[in-house]
């Protein structure tokens, strides 16, 4: 059977600039917010990548026509008339779960299979639901699948969330801007991409306020009074995160465009705590190092602590330090699968627990590896371009949810590397 594989030469060489694509984070999202829109909602700087095309596939089963036209997506929900999304295509992505809240918001029910994605922890949406019932939401399951059900209408409520989970306070947005009266999220999730739904649903009519912060205040409007819109997705602060990794691993100088800085103000911090210089701009970053890297501690954390999802790509970084680093992950309790596939190259990583203490070595080795999940799939294929020999990177599947042409992008930084089939 045909396997696709990207093999990297260990050439140490990164540099120049790269602009980053918008936001999958947010991307998914806004596909589910424009169920709410009742017509047709123009979105602008969507990745080209295969989450998207997932969601996307949702929504055509509802009912929805989805049509992309380069990094411009343009989605008509006038003619969805399901409330159900079947589960081979749930199963492949858990960002499909947030169609929960809007199917919820436009017809007061919902059957959604329970969701899918990366092995990197159980990630229960035990708090989706929660929050939901709190609105007036019913939730049986049956055979595999949620039914939600308002029997009589959304309302809104006080709702505080146990961990501020992002995909809780997505779904609860998109359901309580069309609840009766006022709804208030405590604990909300403060990630920019919950601040780019927030702006879009209020370009569609609601009155969302405090996005960003840890509280949220929704005035529930009518749902006839939602209508579509035309919004342009943020950068991705994670495929950036990655390529200013890749600076750092191998001095640079690396720019970043498409980007707010203010996104990854923490890994800034780290970066430099590394030994690197780090020059912002209004939509840039710039990393450069002239010296060996520093042993660093790392904790993740929701945001705006260090993200997860640049973990695996700072683990790489710690493993060539000079010195001994801890990194502890408090957000996924799989998310060091990554490390056993590090260590295939010579890193030496001890972990315990959800600690990971990570003595740096000299050099990394090339060797056959595999993606574990998205993020480290991608953190693979930086520790090829900087180890002696030849790597080989299994497992695309993975990468090709979250980075558009991340191949072409390295190469043209000057890195050795190419995409091929064998098999």
């Amino acid at each position: 059977m045909a396997e696709e594989i990207i093999v990297v030469q260990g050439t140490g060489t990164l540099k120049g600039e790269v602009r980053v694509s918008g936001a999958k984070n947010s991307a998914l999202k806004l596909i589910a917010a424009a169920l709410l829109g009742q017509g047709r909602c123009v979105l602008h700087n969507v990745p080209q990548i295969s989450d998207i095309d997932v969601m996307s596939n949702v929504l055509r089963r509802l009912g929805a026509t989805v049509e992309r036209q380069d990094h411009t997506l343009v989605v008509d929900t006038a003619a969805v008339d399901s409330y159900e999304t079947p589960y081979e295509l749930v199963s492949k992505m858990r960002a499909s779960i947030s169609v929960l809240g809007p199917l919820i918001g436009r017809f007061g029910r919902a059957h959604v299979a329970m969701p899918g994605g990366c092995q990197i922890g159980a990630r229960k949406i035990d708090m989706h639901l929660l929050g939901l019932e709190k609105l007036g939401v019913h939730f049986d399951v049956k055979h595999g699948d949620l039914v939600a059900v308002a029997e009589n209408g959304l309302h809104g409520a006080y709702i505080t969330l146990d961990f501020p989970s992002v995909g809780a306070t997505e779904n609860l947005l998109m359901a309580s801007v069309v609840a009766e009266g006022e709804t208030t999220i405590d604990n909300a999730a403060r990630e920019p991409e919950i601040v780019d739904l927030c702006n879009m649903l209020n370009e569609m009519g609601a009155n969302v306020v405090g996005g960003g912060s840890s509280t949220i205040t929704v005035q529930g409007v009518p749902l006839n009074t939602m209508h579509p819109c035309e919004h342009t997705t943020v950068g991705d602060r994670i495929e950036a995160g990655t390529f200013l990794a890749g600076g750092a691993l191998t001095g640079g100088p690396l720019t970043v465009k498409g980007i707010d800085p203010s996104f990854l103000r923490m890994a800034i911090v780290k970066l430099e705590s590394l030994g690197c210089q780090v020059d912002t701009a209004a939509d840039s970053i710039t990393v450069s190092r002239t010296e060996p890297l520093r042993a660093t501690d790392i904790q993740t954390l929701p945001h705006p602590g260090f993200p997860t999802d640049l973990q695996a790509q700072f683990m790489l970084l710690t493993s060539l330090a000079q010195g001994n680093s801890v990194i502890t992950e408090n957000v996924f309790e799989n998310r060091f699968m990554f490390a056993a596939e590090l260590m295939r190259m010579g890193a030496d990583i001890t972990i315990d627990d959800h600690h990971a203490l990570v003595c740096g070595v000299s050099a990394l080795q090339g060797a056959p590896v595999s993606s574990t999940d998205l993020r480290a799939g991608a953190a693979l294929v930086l520790a090829g371009i900087v180890a002696e020999g030849e790597t080989v990177v299994r497992g695309l599947e993975h990468i090709d949810r979250g980075y558009e042409n991340y191949v072409g992008k390295l190469a043209a930084l000057g890195a050795s590397l190419e995409r091929k089939t064998i098999g």
